[in-house]
Parts: structure tokens; C-alpha cells; sequence
């Protein structure tokens, strides 16, 4: 049989099984949701080998899942020792428990409700990404440590840390109350956000993990603007800058994994339906009073999805940056401004804010100064690309350093 069918079914279906059951059951047993989500596709790759693929292999995979689910609670005490006074069932344990509701609707609000769960604020940041990985996305450990840069070992750590978080302070699958939600949807958006930044800007090079990473934080994107308590309009800023930026997917990359400059991009391979859905999303984003930085750095993407350099473009970004700062200050942000203040004044003026600035271990730091003495100080220009070069992290950067100094000799 042909594992393919199974892979996707998995990546789509792991995270909707694991969600309901853990709804059912308390987040106290996810761990067994998981153990028996991952038996359940162990079936599957078995029977399926033998008999075929089978007409419906969703429904196929959620009625075995049922199975199991009774079972495992049938047959250990934890069913009435543990499972029943904590979800306080009032009625027959024995029917209860026969009521798996994989209907769309169920999944839709219990993968909403395990969203907010995985994101609680009580869980360090980084562990919430990799759980919201593995629980809410279906990803192995092995694509989670390559994501990461780190091993499998790391990763299990991780998710085991966040795992007892869950369990000891005692965190349910619930939304927050209304006066609770906009708070806590601010870390629910983080997250989705730290998520699309792991395959945007990635530095693995599967290509394949990289998209399929921006796809989840996306996917969960529209989950919340599908509900009506978080279909806020910073929601809807957010998905229009992840729109926005992965409509250059295809455009960044070429066949043997060189990794193209904004500047050098074919635009023809621009995802227009994507640009298209983000201007639906930045439009929505626009009612309420709040500016949030998701709102401005859906601009800044918006403006980079027209190719043309006019005043008129690099004003505004300069303009937005400014806000940004205000707003949310990073290095990265102030380095970005200082390019958009280059493109508008020119290269004095940028040159006098970027020495001031002094990222000393950013290689796009040098790497702007070297573009920006490359008219006045060829010398200086060489220095600098030399230090981006040396910090660059990967040799596709370093190769294109490389040809930036040649072209100064």
C-alpha cells in the first residue's frame, strides 16, 4: 500500500481525534488520547496493507477510534476512579462513554477549546509552539526537532514539561470566560504567529516542513476568525500578514534550494488568490479602534506584495515602522525601519541610524552597512561584508554574500 494516503490522513486527522477525546476525557489524559490515536493509525497502516484502502478511510479511522476509546476506559480502573468525578457525568457511565461525537461541529469546538489549552500562558513559550505542533498540528517529534534545529530527545523533554504543566495546574478544555478572552486570545495569537515565523523564515532545508508549517499556523488562523468571540480584528490582521507573506512562498526558493532576495524575486510566481485573500482579511482587520502590531506589519507585508519601488511605498513602510516601534520595539524591526529610511533618503541619513544601532551579532546588520557604504567607502562596504559573511548562518546566505563583495572588486 501506498503509505502517502496515510501520511496526509494523519496530518489531518491526529490532531481533530486527539482534541475530541481529550474534550471527552480531561486534558489530565491526553497522553492516552495520543497513545490511542497513534494505535488507531497503526491499525489502519496494518488492515489497510491487507485489504486496501477502504471507501471512507476518515470514517473508517474515527470508528476505530471509538472502539478504542471505549475499551481503554472500560478496561482500567481510571474510568471510575479518576475519568467519572472529574467530568462529574450525570448520567449512566456505561452510555456516556459510548458518545465519541466525531462530528464536524465537535471537532470544530474541541480544537478550538485545546487551541487556548495548549497557549496558556502558564506554559513556557517554546514549549507551547512545539505542543501546538504535536497536538494541534499532527507532527512527529522527528519534524519537530528538524523545525527546531535540535534533537528528538529535546523535543520529548519539551512536550513532556508541557504535558505535566497541563496536568498540574490543573488547566481544562474550555474557552476562557468573555471577560477573559481577549487576553488570552493575545497568546493564542503569538503562538500561531512564533508558528508561521518557524517555517517562513526557517533555516531546515525541507521545503516541504517549511510550507507545511505555515499552512498549520494558518489553518488555525481561520479557525479563530471562524468563531464569532475571536473573529477580532487583530485575528483578521494577523491572517492577512500570513496571507500576504506566504503568497512569495514559491517565489523565495529555487529548485536547488537557493534562497532568493525579496529584490530578485519573479513576482509571476506571486500567489495571487493568497494576495487576494489577505486583502480580504486586512480589510476586515480594519473596524474597531485597535491597532495592534499584527495590523501594521500586515501593511508593511501588503506594500511588499507590489513589486514597483515608488516614494510612495517606501514613505509608508518608513511611516509604519515608526508606528511598529512604538508599538512593539525588536532589533529586527529597528533594522527593517533603517532600510525603509535608505530607500526614501538615501544612504547618509541611514548610515548616520544604523552605526548608532550596533547589532554586533546580526549578520543582516552588516550586511545592510555594507550596502550601504557600497557608493561612498568600498573599503568599509568589503569590511562589513565580510562580517555578515562569517555570521551568516547557512551557505546559501554565505554564497550570496559572496557575490556581493565580487561585485565591489
Amino acid at each position: 500500500m501506498d503509505h502517502e494516503p496515510l501520511k496526509q490522513l494523519f496530518q489531518q486527522e491526529f490532531s481533530k481525534m486527539v482534541a475530541v477525546i481529550s474534550r471527552l476525557f480531561g486534558l489530565q489524559h491526553i497522553e492516552t488520547a495520543e497513545d490511542i490515536v497513534s494505535e488507531t493509525f497503526l491499525q489502519a497502516a496494518e488492515t489497510w496493507k491487507k485489504n486496501g484502502l477502504p471507501e471512507n478511510p476518515t470514517a473508517w479511522l474515527y470508528a476505530v477510534a471509538k472502539q478504542k476509546t471505549l475499551s481503554h476506559f472500560r478496561r482500567n480502573k481510571i474510568f471510575e476512579q479518576k475519568v467519572i468525578p472529574e467530568v462529574r457525568l450525570t448520567m449512566d457511565a456505561e452510555n456516556e462513554i459510548t458518545e465519541v461525537n466525531f462530528s464536524n461541529e465537535n471537532i470544530k469546538d474541541s480544537q478550538l477549546q485545546m487551541m487556548f489549552a495548549v497557549c496558556n500562558p502558564s506554559i513556557a513559550s517554546e514549549a507551547q509552539i512545539g505542543l501546538a505542533l504535536r497536538i494541534l498540528c499532527g507532527f512527529g517529534i522527528d519534524e519537530i526537532a528538524e523545525a527546531f534545529f535540535t534533537s528528538k530527545e529535546t523535543i520529548n523533554k519539551r512536550l513532556f514539561r508541557a504535558k505535566e504543566k497541563l496536568r498540574t495546574e490543573k488547566i481544562s478544555m474550555e474557552l476562557p470566560p468573555e471577560d477573559e478572552l481577549t487576553s488570552r486570545l493575545n497568546n493564542v495569537l503569538h503562538i500561531i504567529y512564533l508558528l508561521f515565523n518557524e517555517g517562513y523564515y526557517s533555516k531546515t532545508q525541507n521545503q516541504i516542513l517549511q510550507k507545511d508549517l505555515c499552512i498549520e499556523a494558518m489553518r488555525l488562523g481561520v479557525m479563530l476568525t471562524d468563531y464569532e468571540g475571536t473573529n477580532l480584528p487583530k485575528t483578521n490582521a494577523l491572517m492577512a500578514l500570513m496571507c500576504f507573506h506566504a503568497s512569495r512562498f514559491e517565489a523565495r526558493k529555487t529548485n536547488d534550494d537557493s534562497f532568493i532576495l525579496y529584490e530578485q524575486q519573479n513576482n509571476a510566481l506571486w500567489d495571487k488568490e493568497l494576495i487576494h485573500r489577505g486583502m480580504h482579511f486586512l480589510g476586515r482587520s480594519a473596524q474597531g479602534n485597535e491597532l495592534s502590531s499584527y495590523h501594521i506589519e500586515a501593511r508593511i507585508a501588503y506594500w511588499h506584495c507590489i513589486k514597483e519601488d515608488t516614494a510612495e511605498k517606501w514613505e509608508d513602510i518608513l511611516r509604519l515602522y515608526d508606528q511598529l516601534l512604538l508599538i512593539n520595539y525588536s532589533p529586527g524591526a529597528a533594522l527593517n525601519r533603517i532600510f525603509a529610511l535608505y530607500k526614501t533618503t538615501g544612504p547618509q541619513a541611514a548610515l548616520v541610524e544604523a552605526e548608532q544601532l550596533r547589532l554586533e551579532n546580526n549578520h543582516f546588520y552588516y550586511l545592510l552597512l555594507g550596502e550601504l557604504y557600497s557608493t561612498s567607502d568600498k573599503v568599509k562596504s568589503t569590511f562589513n561584508y565580510h562580517k555578515a559573511q562569517a555570521l551568516a548562518k547557512t551557505e546559501t546566505e554565505r554564497q550570496s554574500i559572496r557575490e556581493k563583495i565580487e561585485r565591489l572588486l
